[in-house]
């Protein structure tokens, strides 16, 4: 379950970023916390693996919400769809899942 945090509105009327939270239970007890923030104009998801900070954009995703690095090298990709989550490895020969995840 995902917890707004904080919608606001700018001067001028403008709506400002809108934050969620919520923390995911993958394979092998690994516990995943995710932060949302979705823009007028980016969204993006800072997600904590391996005890670093990962921020990753939001790409085009045929169902539910994807996200990674726009880069033609290695990197982490976060795809959501509902409660459920999947961190993959990406290279430039393709992808390979690494956790499956549940929010809770």
């Amino acid at each position: 379950m995902r917890a707004v945090l904080a919608v606001a509105l700018l001067p001028g009327g403008a709506l400002a970023q809108d934050f969620s939270t919520a923390t995911y239970t993958c394979d092998r007890g690994v516990e995943i916390p995710a932060t949302y923030v979705n823009g007028p104009e980016q969204s993006l998801a800072v997600i904590h693996v391996d005890g670093r900070q990962i921020t990753l954009l939001n790409e085009v995703a045929a169902s539910g919400a994807r996200y990674g690095w726009p880069s033609d090298g290695s990197g982490y990709v976060w795809w959501t769809k509902g409660d459920a989550a999947t961190l993959y490895w990406k290279t430039p020969e393709g992808e390979a899942p690494l956790l499956a995840c549940q929010a809770g």
